[in-house]
């Protein structure tokens, strides 16, 4: 299976401590979230699945340096993985330390079909401040938006505008770009203004509220193709309604 041909989770939450409960619970909801996943395997020397017959209590014995070790489904034609690593404060707003919780899936039509359902388990689980669900390719595109220096240009070679690196943040609330779905919690909605019903009739046509109060929002009918216009189109308007997204500005009245 090529990178092309993944699907990627990410969320982004306060700093993982030992014994933290938030592991098992990314865990459990992600395998409610999927009917049929069991996320019940390390993953051994070369690549090998083993069993986890304890999974909860190995999981909470394995936190270490902020993260916890890659899980899997052990199935290696249709594999599903999971893991949790330290962001460091050097890395994040305001100097402190995060923690991010990654999935990845196959890019097929029943993964779809859970992906909403999936980040929010996910985001939920983790409490996180935001968090996005994208095919796996977004990573180049969005990196090629981050402002590495104050001369660089206004514009990404795709017309998006320039984000500033996490760590010029001085919220962790604050996404750092956008995702095809995204995940905003209560604080994460409230710093970049959403919802705001006369300008997000759209969004919230595709948008709906979490247990906690925070927004799962899906930004185009099918997965980001950043080759689509309109797509491209889609993103350029939501960076314009959010230009608090990536640290760009406080949001609009």
């Amino acid at each position: 299976m090529t990178t092309q041909e993944r699907f990627t989770l990410i969320v982004y939450a306060p700093a993982l401590m030992s014994n933290d409960s938030r592991t098992v619970a990314i865990i459990h909801g992600l395998e409610k979230a999927f009917p049929g996943l069991r996320l019940e395997w390390e993953i051994g020397e070369g690549g090998r699945p083993i069993p986890l017959p304890q999974r909860d209590a190995w999981l909470l014995a394995s936190i270490k340096e902020g993260g916890f070790p890659l899980i899997c489904n052990g199935d290696e034609s249709y594999a599903v993985t999971v893991n949790g690593r330290d962001r460091s404060g050097l890395f994040s707003p305001g100097g402190q330390s995060q923690f991010e919780a990654h999935a990845r899936l196959p890019l097929d039509e029943t993964v779809l079909a859970a992906a909403a359902p999936l980040l929010e388990a996910m985001a939920e689980g983790a409490r996180s401040f935001w968090g996005h669900a994208s095919p796996y390719s977004y990573g180049s595109e969005v990196a090629q938006q981050f402002r590495r220096s104050p001369d660089g240009p206004d514009l990404s070679p795709r017309g998006l505008p320039m984000l500033n690196l996490p760590q010029k943040s001085p919220r962790p609330e604050t996404p750092y770009f956008l995702g095809w779905l995204n995940y905003w919690s209560a604080a994460a909605a409230e710093v970049i203004g959403f919802p705001d019903p006369a300008r997000d009739a759209e969004l919230l046509s595709r948008a709906h509220r979490t247990p906690s109060g925070g927004w799962i929002v899906q930004l185009t009918e099918t997965p980001l193709d950043y080759d689509n216009p309109v797509h491209l189109d889609a993103l350029k308007r939501a960076y314009e309604r959010f230009p608090a997204i990536g640290g760009r500005s406080t949001p609009l009245p």
